[in-house]
């Protein structure tokens, strides 16, 4: 299983298509260029274990980029677009990356890290850019046949941790075949009914774990992914009744937007090749999910599990139907909802979800958010809170500690408040997510000034410029309130529930 296969079985078959732009790679083209890659990351004194890192749109090098990487035996990492360049730089430093591909669309973030790490090999697709060399220039003289070492590497990606600083998720290297199956591949196929035949939608940036990940399964079972650019509901709709689409991986921001589009537009598009619609990444309303099973039929699944694959849960429509709210019963380790001490708790009584006899979880120079991910009987937790029925289907009640999931993006308040309690007005800062009908949640500082008569029309307009100034787009406040004092325990511990219920209506505000 793995697209070289493919490519001596099937090599005029597509193996992704832009949706944009139309671009076609076959499989056969596909094992050339990442044949050619391969060969020249070893020219630049790779060698297996090495890592490279990729800051760009989506685009049709891509995945070209990560199965040299793949055959190479190296680690890729995948960096967001939506970044700072002091953001990427720390990925990059902490990673240890040698080799760092991107394009001409991250502007002026290539010249700031390029500045900040003159020992990193820069190249960008689409051509030189300054101060990058032309990948497309550097692989084109290089072999299409495999190295003479393949090895199978993998993606290392990073996940943030509730200090705000990303955590890298490093798994140890196979030392099976670059062909041999995974977890994933058999999940994709035994619970999603992915085959060679599937046709994927992939509508989400290919740095996120998700969608990377499962273009990627589909590429080892010789299937067709359509890439979009950027994510547009009736585009999506048009691709699946154009394509034909059978699968795709979806998150509850998309579902939300297709399904405010006027009845006639949605409902002019066959969709009826749809045999999978998996989501994930954040918490689906009842009422968004009821509505696109009505819709779809009974081919929504949905999963919880997270980057660092200590567990996997799943459920498809019919089971969820039954139980409104689960995200499934675990497939991959097993569930565990702990108290404060780490011990089990009985069904239907909330706590912290762990997964026992799953795989390790081993954060990247993070030791001590390794131990954090550990209790006392070896078990791991992504840090969320839930219950377990007695049928064993989960149900998510909180999230990582107070983390904000924005249209399936994970943001954590922590780096936003640090950076906020060092503007000179700003006294105390806490950053919570409150209720949004298109993204789920949407980020809200809440400040406590240090005079509280200043005008807060004007700060609060001064403080989402320095945001902007200083944090990705994506992290930045969409709202900023203000209280005379934030509820702190005597010891500094923030009551940070104290101030996100009000915005959830579970209490009292206390926001003014």
């Amino acid at each position: 299983m793995h697209p070289f296969h493919h490519a001596q079985n099937q090599a005029d078959k597509a193996a992704y298509i832009m949706a944009g732009s139309g671009e076609t790679v076959t499989y056969g083209q596909l094992d050339a260029s990442s044949n050619q890659g391969a060969h020249l990351f070893r020219s630049l004194g790779l060698q297996r274990g090495d890592v490279i890192a990729l800051m760009m749109e989506n685009n049709a090098r891509y995945f070209e980029i990560a199965w040299a990487a793949q055959r190479a035996g190296l680690y890729f990492v995948c960096v967001s677009t939506k970044l700072t360049a002091a953001e990427a730089e720390y990925i990059l430093e902490d990673c240890g990356a040698k080799v760092f591909i991107t394009s001409p669309a991250m502007g002026p973030v290539i010249d700031e890290i390029a500045k900040a790490l003159p020992g990193l090999t820069l190249y960008a697709v689409g051509g030189a850019h300054s101060p990058c060399a032309d990948f497309e220039a550097a692989r084109a003289p290089m072999p299409t046949t495999p190295i003479a070492d393949e090895s199978a590497g993998s993606d290392m990606l990073y996940s943030s941790g509730t200090t705000g600083r990303p955590k890298g998720v490093k798994p140890a290297l196979s030392d099976l075949p670059i062909d041999a199956p995974h977890a994933l591949q058999m999940m994709a196929q035994g619970l999603f009914g992915f085959t060679g035949d599937s046709v994927y939608l992939s509508p989400a940036p290919l740095y996120h774990a998700a969608p990377l990940r499962w273009c990627m399964v589909v590429h080892k079972l010789g299937g067709t992914v359509i890439v979009m650019e950027k994510y547009e509901p009736e585009a999506a709709l048009a691709l699946i009744e154009k394509y034909k689409v059978t699968c795709g991986q979806f998150v509850p921001t998309h579902f939300v937007r297709m399904l405010k589009l006027p009845e006639d537009v949605r409902t002019k598009y066959d969709v009826s090749s749809m045999r999978s619609a998996i989501h994930a990444a954040a918490p689906c309303p009842v009422p968004v999910k009821e509505q696109m099973i009505a819709w779809w039929g009974p081919v929504i699944y949905e999963y919880y599990a997270g980057t660092e694959g200590n567990g996997f849960c799943w459920i498809n429509a019919e089971n969820w139907l039954t139980h409104k709210g689960s995200v499934g019963q675990a497939v991959l380790g097993e569930l565990r909802i702990c108290d404060e001490n780490g011990d089990p708790l009985p069904p239907r009584t909330e706590g912290t979800v762990y997964f026992a006899n799953g795989p390790a979880v081993n954060y990247h120079n993070a030791p001590e958010k390794t131990a954090e991910s550990y209790n006392k009987h070896g078990w791991t937790t992504l840090g969320d809170v839930g219950w377990v029925d007695e049928e064993g289907y989960l149900y998510l009640t909180d999230r990582k500690s107070f983390m904000i999931i924005s249209g399936g993006v994970n943001i954590y308040p922590q780096e936003i408040e640090n950076l906020l309690i060092t503007h000179p007005k700003v006294a105390d800062a806490a950053v919570v997510g409150a209720p949004c009908e298109e993204m789920g949640e949407k980020v809200v500082a809440v400040i406590q000034p240090m005079n509280f008569g200043d005008d807060q029309v004007a700060l609060a307009e001064e403080l989402m410029t320095f945001a902007r100034a200083n944090l990705s787009h994506v992290k930045s406040p969409r709202r900023i309130d203000f209280m005379a004092e934030l509820p702190r325990h005597p010891t500094g511990k923030l009551y940070k529930r104290l101030i996100r219920d009000a915005y959830w209506g579970k209490g009292e505000s206390r926001i003014v």
